[in-house]
């Protein structure tokens, strides 16, 4: 079993920005591929960012948000990061960190969710 916890959400202007963190523990060792999703009510889960390990490190970026997001990881600290600069208020959601096993595999953990909320 992995858990996941998400924290860093909160309201800010639009143009400011954002770091969520998400802390995983249990089976981590397992994990090398993570992921970041928002949904807004009554809208899809969308994928934000990823990265993972297969047989060299990869990174994913949803087109809306290339160049104003990033995603890392601190080992040492199981966590992982959503560096969210020049937020727009349609990027207003829950944003949800995830798990897999591998490329290709679906997510199966899921954190929480923390709200972000910007403003106009």
């Amino acid at each position: 079993q992995v858990q996941l916890v998400e924290s860093g959400g909160g309201l800010v202007q639009a143009g400011g920005s954002l770091r969520l963190s998400c802390a995983a523990s249990g089976r981590t060792f397992n994990y090398y591929n993570m992921g970041w999703f928002r949904q807004a009510p009554g809208k899809e889960r969308e994928k934000v960012a990823a990265f993972g390990w297969t047989g060299g490190w990869y990174s994913y970026y949803e087109d809306s948000v290339k160049g104003r997001f990033t995603i890392s990881g601190d080992n040492a600290k199981n966590t992982v990061y959503l560096q969210m600069n020049s937020l727009k208020p349609e990027e207003t959601d829950v944003y949800y960190c995830a798990a897999r096993g591998g490329l290709g595999r679906s997510y199966e953990y899921w954190g929480q969710g923390t709200q972000v909320t910007v403003s106009s």
